[in-house]
């Protein structure tokens, strides 16, 4: 029996990110397939409003992308907010580029050019047999502080959609972040 929100914890240690240069994480999760599917909870804004934010996004290299973050909604378990992201609290919206669209293996896309630099994500996929692995990498992120964050950020989402996938419930936002993001404090300290 498959116990709700199994995905969402980052139960082993190689779950968590891997910084692999300054400013730039990267992820692994095996996910359940087909490619195509999980292909679909990348793109497609109400299957991937269901782990991450839902919003348009212009398939192509150079298109918009707009994503409407309502961490809340992303479980029906209800949590108060921290403090530290209460501005969060009614969602928030991030603006981009698309800068990868290779359907159904690789995807790109900017973020948060209202706030100052950019900074890119990349997701590539490949079949592994009925699953697919999915690698998730960050880049251009500016200082340890916001590493850390990201990093426990990508974590729950990541641990969402598995859950989503695999037909479980996820488990709170908020109170997975912030377990994860001082889990990350802690290994990604200088």
């Amino acid at each position: 029996m498959t116990t709700p929100g199994e995905g969402s914890g980052g139960r082993t240690p190689h779950e968590y990110c891997v910084v692999t240069a300054p400013g730039v994480i990267r992820f692994e999760r095996v996910l359940p397939g087909p490619i195509e599917r999980v292909w679909a909870y990348l793109t497609e804004s109400d299957k991937r409003g269901k782990w991450l934010a839902k919003g348009r996004m212009d398939l192509r290299v150079g298109g918009s992308v707009a994503l409407e973050f309502r961490h809340a909604d992303l479980s029906p378990q209800t949590e108060v907010v921290p403090e530290k992201y209460k501005k969060y609290q009614e969602g928030a919206t991030t603006r981009g580029r698309i800068t990868a669209c290779d359907p159904p293996r690789v995807l790109g896309y900017t973020g948060g050019e209202e706030q100052g630099p950019d900074t890119e994500v990349t997701f590539a996929l490949s079949p592994r047999g009925q699953d697919v692995l999915l690698v998730l990498t960050h880049r251009l992120l500016e200082d340890p502080d916001s590493t850390r964050s990201v990093a426990g950020g990508w974590h729950t989402h990541l641990g969402i959609l598995t859950d989503v996938l695999a037909g479980r419930t996820p488990l709170p936002f908020w109170t997975t972040h912030a377990r994860l993001e001082n889990e990350y404090e802690r290994r990604l300290a200088r």
